[in-house]
């Protein structure tokens, strides 16, 4: 990668790591559906300009009717209810904490493709899958221990924690989903139009929750930055970078995301991060490292040996 493309990589980790932020921001006024429904409808109105604008009306609709059902599934399963999912977990959660649950999403994604693809997970891959669910563990147990602290019930950081964790694994079963029936796709029409789905199925959960106190300037903002920043411009600069340097080196925006979602809730909520949610953070990061391939082995482990003619994985 050059300057500009590392830039724009780090660019798109600090905004979806700002997504977590916005969340914990505007639910509490909002409620969740509300919140998800504005986020989805503002970022599938600015996906539906720009695919407006690259292609003829008759051809993106075309494109669009041709996948109608697989988008609308994948709509659901990696937007309308992830997004809902971790918002209800914002209400008991940090943003710090979702963000770094938010980082097991490859771990979920591997386990699905080795059950429903039959993708081979070698041993060091497997080492990564129990490496980073300890870690997910021990964050929230370190959750259990500070939540405690503030008067939170036991009950009630397991349930967000647990919520936070299933939103993970349905982007894990978007992904092989996806991989199965909308390979070849242009990522800007499956973009435009899973989130036209979302919008489509939450709009009625939305209409039927809205608050019926004013709603604060802070949470209108926080819907409009979640909507056009966090997946309007994340998305579009997404696909970018998968043109310009690869899936493979774009997808690496998984590991910088909690170092943002951990920022932006210490710099403007006022998060305290503590030294077990760190160490949480770290399994986590360095299992999905190995589970996802990113890095082959452990450290130390299934060195090369001379003259055996053995291959370093």
């Amino acid at each position: 990668m050059n300057p500009i493309e590392l830039a724009q990589l780090v660019f798109l980790a600090a905004l979806w790591g700002g997504s977590f932020l916005f969340i914990r921001v505007g639910v509490t006024d909002l409620g969740v559906a509300p919140l998800m429904a504005l986020r989805v409808g503002i970022g599938a109105l600015f996906l539906l300009i720009v695919l407006f604008s690259r292609r003829s009306p008759r051809e993106a609709l075309g494109a669009l009717r041709e996948r109608a059902w697989p988008l609308f599934v994948v709509g659901i399963l990696n937007s309308a209810a992830p997004f809902c999912l971790f918002a209800w977990a914002e209400l008991t959660l940090s943003a710090g904490v979702t963000s770094v649950i938010n980082a097991t999403t490859p771990l979920f994604g591997a386990v699905v493709a080795y059950l429903w693809l039959k993708d081979r997970l070698s041993g060091s891959r497997i080492a990564g899958l129990v490496i980073g669910f300890a870690g997910v563990l021990a964050l929230v147990w370190d959750q259990i221990a500070t939540r405690a602290g503030d008067g939170a019930s036991t009950s009630a950081t397991v349930l967000a924690a647990g919520a936070a964790l299933c939103a993970a694994a349905l982007y894990g079963v978007a992904a092989s989903f996806t991989k199965r029936h909308l390979t070849g796709v242009d990522p800007l029409t499956v973009a435009a139009g899973t989130m036209t789905a979302a919008t489509v199925v939450l709009t009625p959960f939305a209409l039927a929750t809205w608050p019926h106190a004013a709603v604060s300037l802070h949470a209108w903002g926080a819907a409009l930055c979640l909507g056009v920043a966090c997946t309007g411009v994340a998305y579009l600069l997404f696909f970018r970078l998968i043109a310009a340097i690869g899936p493979a080196r774009t997808i690496t925006v998984t590991f910088v995301i909690p170092v943002f979602g951990i920022l932006w809730g210490a710099l403007f909520l006022g998060e305290r991060v503590s030294v077990g949610m760190i160490e949480a953070c770290v399994a986590i990061l360095a299992g999905t490292s190995l589970a996802t391939g990113f890095i082959k082995r452990l450290p130390g482990l299934g060195a090369r040996r001379e003259g055996t003619g053995a291959k370093q994985q």
